[in-house]
């Protein structure tokens, strides 16, 4: 009898053993899991948090064994998520997120970094555009990756017809627009406005900002696949928690956070990217995310953006934003804990 019954606990003991493994640990005593978060560019102080998280434990600490990997222009992160690639993704934004969705692609968002839109237009303060309505007949450069959705709301917003406005694509550099050879340039706040600044001068610059305009694109979309969402959502968690605390303390320790982040991309300009941690913290922290914590998920601007993709025929047919955009996660945080 003792046999059998010792036999028969062995079963059970191999048997949940096996389990066991299989199951992800999250808990700092356990194995941490493996999982990794695809970035939607190169390594920058716009993803400081992150990179804060990382080299200080934080994701250690929350049972996760994390690896960052750098995005690229040829990198589509909502690829990468859905198929299993990547554990976690930083996306374009709500636009690719919808349109990803719209794709059949088995993605959700659990958190948006950016809550107002960073893409700001310029041009030259002596020069013809003055205006929004000056933009006609000019020839006006957007990356058509999301900032081309933001320009093209602007302009209807206004009753401007966009057919009028000479758009093309942009180029990487802003040398075109400063040579002349562009009259609107599109930036982002963190980063090629910098640019335009230093080589330009700031009162030689004239900003048209989306909001003014009526138009609000959040982005820097935090996403994950479907599976691990119903399969693992402790660990979205976890990521969450880890993530915050990351940009928290990388706004508390700015010098530290870009020594961090230099350190895996030591050719960066040191000024240049203090001044990015600074703008994308502002970007992060503005609206209501400022009362109701880092990485909200508005559903109210979510839900506007989706209504002009949809107008504007970006997606072909109405996505179900409480399921794309799932908020749950953040919420199972204390408030305070989210809080910028």
């Amino acid at each position: 009898m003792n046999i059998r019954r010792l036999l028969t606990l062995m079963g059970w003991t191999a048997t949940f053993g096996i389990a066991a493994l299989a199951m992800p640990a999250l808990s700092a005593a356990a194995e941490p899991v493996k999982a990794s978060l695809r970035l939607k560019w190169l390594p920058q102080t716009q993803f400081a948090g992150f990179y804060y998280a990382l080299a200080m434990g934080y994701y250690k600490e929350e049972g996760i064994d994390l690896t960052i990997n750098p995005g690229g222009p040829n990198l589509l992160t909502e690829n990468l998520v859905a198929t299993g690639a990547d554990t976690f993704g930083l996306s374009g934004g709500t636009d690719s997120v919808m349109a990803a969705v719209d794709k059949g692609m088995p993605i959700v968002s659990v958190g948006v970094a950016h809550q107002i839109t960073p893409f700001v237009f310029v041009s030259k303060l002596d020069g013809p555009v003055k205006t929004l309505k000056d933009f006609e007949g000019k020839k006006v450069t957007a990356w058509f990756t999301g900032a081309n959705y933001v320009l093209f709301g602007m302009l209807a917003n206004n009753g401007i017809d966009r057919a009028k406005v000479d758009i093309q694509p942009q180029q990487v550099s802003v040398t075109p627009f400063v040579n002349g050879d562009v009259d609107v340039v599109t930036a982002t706040w963190y980063n090629e406005l910098y640019t335009l600044k230093q080589r330009m001068g700031e009162d030689k610059l004239r900003l048209f900002v989306a909001e003014d305009y009526g138009i609000t694109f959040p982005r820097d979309t935090l996403i994950v696949s479907k599976k691990t969402a119903a399969e693992n959502p402790e660990m979205v968690k976890a990521f969450l928690r880890a993530s915050i605390k990351g940009w928290k303390q990388a706004m508390a320790h700015p010098e530290q956070a870009v020594d961090i982040v230099m350190k895996i991309a030591p050719t960066l300009d040191r000024k240049h990217q203090e001044f990015m941690l600074t703008e994308a913290y502002r970007i992060m922290t503005a609206g209501k995310a400022k009362t109701e914590g880092l990485f909200l998920v508005d559903p109210a601007a979510i839900q506007l953006a989706q209504d002009f993709l949809l107008k504007n025929n970006v997606i072909s047919k109405p996505v179900d934003v409480a399921t794309a955009f799932d908020g749950s996660f953040l919420q199972s945080i204390p408030l305070t804990d989210r809080l910028p």
